[in-house]
């Protein structure tokens, strides 16, 4: 059972400590939480809501057992947002399900101190027991920051330790102070009457308390920080370029036509190679193993479909790569701010940026990153476009017709032409949301959109066992996703695909007898205006559970309609020699658009708690999706494409 406090403010003997990190956003409070409990850890969703909740255990050099959990980043415990809510309801106990912690480590980032001083000072005020941790001090130090820690600890009534969240022995000084008797015999800091924070005080009185926070953070800086002119002037000189309105933009442009371009050129090599493995491991299958129905499945079924989408796992995690580099460096907050102007042309704030950023990775995070967007409205626009940006789900697609259909061959004597495909693709998302979100404005009465306020982080160089753990994640979540949903979508569609069997005396190939091909023979109707044959229209139909699946079901389809001894060993090549160039370039724009992703359509029916707005973006996704289609099929047949 967890420590629960006595009147006196001491905790009795118990079987663990129950740990609770708060902190801003982009203070380091997750890094230190990943060193503190390693793979020890449980993530899963809070009851009700969407809000991630990552809990896990460590134990300290003594043998005691202490339960860590990583509560959501907040600003102030005055929530704006859901995550904050969330924050502030654990930390006064009144979450159901979640007892109120024993310990409530403040984790701040020692470079922007101030910054963080004001939710340290608002937690103080709640009375529970309580340490300071001084995260990122090693980068403090370096800048010349002296931070008096007995001053500080002094004034606040409560531990101040320092920690290296990214580094191996980073947290041994708060690792060490739990195994001592203070921290042993708990005791909240004392709080004179004054300070009380009233959380559901009127708007007028939370300003008044504001104001006296902000009035006792700098007093605390005067007193116990000493910060060097040169060490604020290094971070300004780079926002000097970062921020500007025209470098600053180039700046933008470059950095993402650099992580397309590499996702071509630099997961070649282990593409290649799981490439390789993939067609190895179905000829050893049909080497080894008698003609029939279980040769059948595992080639044309599991082989073909799984470790059709597996071949892209490179490409998804050098994407994965630059978006953690750059969050991890402090770039994205700046990057929401260069923006800001920009998205206000289409009635959105910097502050959608990030969460359609995400979207880049996955549209499900993206759109629970919305919960940072105070207005509703302008959550609401962001979560109605994050489907536009162009998901890592979409990426195998975009590489298997690129691959096929766009010659690799240098531009200008520097540039990938197949890396410049994917990049405008990029592109044609992102216009296309903003274009969205334009005519989204048009139908709101107050047309200036909220002005954004949002702390910059200290640059700092991302950190390689974060990357690295980060990427690791991602990779786990991919395969996990290959042999969970995929793999079962891929085993259903083989049985569609291969039963019932032809008639006796049948010429064509077995699918086009089977359930899949007379049910691609109908949908092929619909589709065949925009240039997609039956077996497209089958693939597009399992590729509704994940984006992803229409390469793998493509890879089973094309391998179970082939005739006689022939099986599809490669799918790029095949479909090379089977579609025209128009019909490429029209399954191409319809993945901008359409919204082939169940899971998305769940996440924002659990966002708006309504079925209302999942209804109506499926039905404008997939109008804009046949209307593109539509028109690129017939311009590229014009232009000669249909050959």
């Amino acid at each position: 059972m967890s420590a629960v406090l006595n009147a006196g403010g001491v905790s009795p003997k118990v079987d663990f400590l129950r740990v609770a990190l708060l902190g801003n956003p982009n203070c380091g409070k997750t890094a230190l939480f990943n060193l503190l409990t390693g793979a020890r850890q449980k993530v899963a969703n809070y009851a009700g809501v969407t809000v991630e909740r990552k809990e896990g255990t460590m134990h300290t050099a003594s043998g005691r057992k202490v339960r860590v959990l990583d509560l959501p980043g907040a600003y102030s415990l005055h929530a704006h947002s859901l995550d904050e809510a969330i924050t502030r309801d654990i930390v006064r106990g009144r979450r159901p399900g979640e007892p109120l912690p024993d310990l409530l480590v403040c984790v701040t980032d020692a470079t922007h101190l101030r910054l963080n001083l004001r939710l340290v000072l608002e937690a103080r005020a709640l009375g529970l027991p309580m340490v300071l941790v001084l995260n990122m001090s090693d980068m403090a130090e370096r800048r010349g920051i002296q931070i008096d820690r007995e001053v500080l600890a002094r004034e606040l009534g409560m531990p101040v330790l320092a920690t290296v969240g990214v580094r191996g022995d980073g947290a041994q000084e708060l690792l060490a102070w739990l195994d001592s008797p203070a921290a042993q015999a708990l005791k909240a800091p004392v709080v004179a009457a004054q300070e009380a924070v009233a959380l559901d005080a009127s708007p007028l009185d939370a300003q008044t308390q504001v104001i006296r926070t902000h009035q006792q953070v700098h007093r605390l800086m005067e007193l116990a920080v000493r910060a060097p002119a040169a060490s604020l002037r290094v971070d300004d000189r780079i926002d000097a370029v970062v921020l500007h309105p025209v470098w600053g933009i180039l700046l933008l442009l470059a950095t993402l036509f650099l992580m397309f371009q590499a996702v071509f050129t630099w997961a070649s090599v282990p593409t290649d190679w799981i490439n390789a493995g993939v067609e190895w491991t179905s000829a050893f299958i049909q080497q080894h193993m008698a003609d029939g129905p279980l040769r059948s499945l595992l080639v044309d079924g599991i082989v073909a479909g799984a470790g059709g989408v597996l071949v892209f796992l490179p490409q998804i995690l050098t994407l994965f790569l630059f978006i953690l580099a750059l969050e991890d460096s402090g770039y994205l907050p700046r990057a929401a701010f260069l923006l800001d102007r920009v998205m206000g042309t289409v009635g959105l704030s910097g502050r959608s940026f990030i969460p359609l950023l995400s979207s880049f990775a996955c549209a499900v995070p993206g759109v629970m990153a919305t919960r940072s967007i105070t207005h509703w409205r302008d959550r609401l626009v962001t979560i109605m476009i994050a489907p536009l940006m162009t998901c890592s789900a979409r990426l195998p697609v975009y590489a298997l017709l690129i691959g096929a259909f766009i010659p690799e061959r240098t531009v200008a004597g520097l540039f990938n032409l197949q890396g410049l495909v994917l990049f405008a693709l990029y592109v044609g998302g992102i216009a296309s949301a903003m274009a969205v979100a334009g005519v989204a404005k048009l139908a709101r009465s107050d047309q200036r959109p909220p002005q954004l306020l949002m702390e910059l982080p200290a640059y700092r160089w991302p950190s390689l066992r974060s990357l690295a753990h980060g990427l690791y994640e991602r990779a786990v979540i991919f395969i996990k996703r290959v042999g969970g949903i995929i793999l079962a979508v891929t085993v259903l569609l083989w049985f569609l695909s291969t039963y019932p069997a032809p008639p006796e005396g049948a010429t064509g190939a077995a699918i086009t007898y089977s359930f899949a091909g007379q049910l691609g023979r109908l949908l092929e109707v619909l589709v065949a205006p925009i240039g997609f044959n039956w077996q497209i229209a089958i693939a597009l139909v399992p590729g509704m559970a994940a984006r992803e699946v229409a390469v793998g079901a493509l890879g089973t389809v094309y391998a179970l309609s082939a005739t006689g001894d022939e099986v599809a060993s490669q799918l790029a090549p095949l479909i090379a020699q089977n579609w025209s160039l128009a019909t490429a370039l029209s399954l191409l724009v319809w993945f901008v658009f359409a919204p082939q992703c169940i899971s998305t359509i769940a996440a924002v029916r659990r966002e708006t708690n309504s079925w209302r707005y999942p209804l109506l973006m499926v039905v404008y996704l997939f109008g804009l999706a046949y209307a593109a289609s539509f028109v690129t099929y017939r311009i590229a047949l014009a232009l000669g494409g249909g050959a």
